[in-house]
C-alpha cells in the first residue's frame, strides 16, 4: 500500500504535474445483450479506456484496490469512456498520474488519505506447502511490457479478464481458472468474489497457473459479490443467494492449491472522496 504515500509525496515536493495532451470523455453506452466489455489499452501515445466506473478510474489513477476507495455509491455506477494522448516526453508507466490530473480537472475530484481497519482474509501458504508449480516466463514476458492491454468481459454466464503479459483468469460454471497470476494478483482477484478483502501474505514472487471448483451455491454468491463490487444494482431476490452460501467449498478448493484463507483484521490505507462531479466538464 506504499503507492498512495508515494503519490501524495510527489505532489508535496512540487514536481511538475503530468497531464494528457488531449483527452475526450464520454458517457459509456449501455451494454448489449446482457454482456459487458471493459478495457484499458495503452499503445505508444494512445490511451483508450472503455466502460470504467468513476470508482475504477480513481482506483487506477492512484494504484489502489477497489475496497481502498471510499465515497458515495454512485461512484460505482457512473461509467465513462476516455480517449487520450500521452505527451511525447512523458516517462513510461505514468498514465495513472495523468489520470489523476484528468479527474481533478474534469470531475473536480477532491480526496484525502487515511487509515481504516478492515476484516480481511490473509492469503497464506498451507502447512503442507504450496502445491502449484511456478510458471516459466516466456521470452516476450522476460523482455518486459511494451504497452498495456487489459480487457474484461462479463455476463450471467461468468466473467473473463485478460491482465496482459500472459496473465488472465476466468470464472464460470463453478470453475475458476487462473493463468500466470502472481500471488498479489490472486489475492486481488479473490477479493472481487469474496465477502472481504484478501491480502497477500505469502512472500512468493512467482506466477502460477491453477484451477479450482466451487459448489453451485458458493458460485452464485461469488458472482453476486462480483456484480456488487462492479457497481451493478441487483434486485433483492438476487441478494438472497448470499444467505445460503457457506463459502466452505471456496476454502477447501484453495487448500488444494497449498494455500489458505485466514480471517484477520488489518489496518489499510484508503482514500476518501470528499467531493466529485457526476459528469465531467465539456471536452
Amino acid at each position: 500500500m506504499k503507492a498512495i504515500a508515494f503519490l501524495f509525496a510527489v505532489a508535496a515536493f512540487g514536481q511538475p504535474r503530468l497531464e494528457f495532451e488531449v483527452a475526450s470523455i464520454r458517457a459509456s453506452a449501455a451494454p448489449g445483450a446482457g454482456r459487458v466489455n471493459v478495457g484499458v489499452h495503452v499503445d505508444g501515445a494512445q490511451v483508450s479506456i472503455t466502460y470504467l466506473s468513476l470508482r475504477e478510474y480513481i482506483r487506477t489513477a492512484y494504484r489502489l484496490k477497489d475496497f481502498q476507495v471510499l465515497g458515495p455509491e454512485w461512484l460505482g455506477s457512473q461509467r465513462f469512456d476516455i480517449v487520450a494522448k500521452v505527451p511525447a516526453d512523458a516517462p513510461p508507466g505514468r498514465v495513472p498520474e495523468m489520470l489523476q490530473a484528468l479527474l481533478e480537472d474534469r470531475f473536480q475530484l477532491k480526496l484525502h488519505q487515511e487509515m481504516k481497519e478492515f476484516p480481511v482474509y490473509g492469503l497464506l501458504v498451507a502447512k503442507d506447502g504450496l502445491k502449484m508449480q511456478e510458471a516459466p516466463a516466456d521470452s516476450a514476458e522476460a523482455a518486459g511490457p511494451t504497452g498495456v492491454n487489459i480487457s474484461a468481459t462479463g455476463s450471467q454466464a461468468g466473467t473473463s479478464v485478460d491482465l496482459g503479459r500472459g496473465s488472465s483468469f476466468s470464472f464460470g460454471n463453478g470453475r475458476f481458472e487462473g493463468t500466470k497470476l502472481t500471488m498479489a494478483s490472486i489475492a486481488e482477484t479473490f477479493t472481487r468474489f469474496l465477502d472481504r478483502p484478501v491480502v497477500d501474505m505469502t512472500d512468493f514472487k512467482g506466477r502460477y497457473s491453477f484451477m479450482l471448483d466451487v459448489s453451485p451455491e458458493d458460485y452464485q454468491a461469488m458472482m453476486v459479490r462480483s456484480a456488487i463490487s462492479a457497481g451493478v444494482v441487483l434486485p433483492p431476490q438476487a441478494l438472497r443467494v448470499l444467505d445460503s452460501a457457506s463459502g466452505d467449498s471456496v476454502f477447501a478448493a484453495v487448500q488444494k492449491l497449498g494455500l489458505r484463507l485466514e480471517p484477520r483484521r488489518a489496518k489499510l490505507e484508503v482514500v476518501v472522496v470528499d467531493s466529485m462531479a457526476k459528469t465531467p466538464t465539456e471536452n
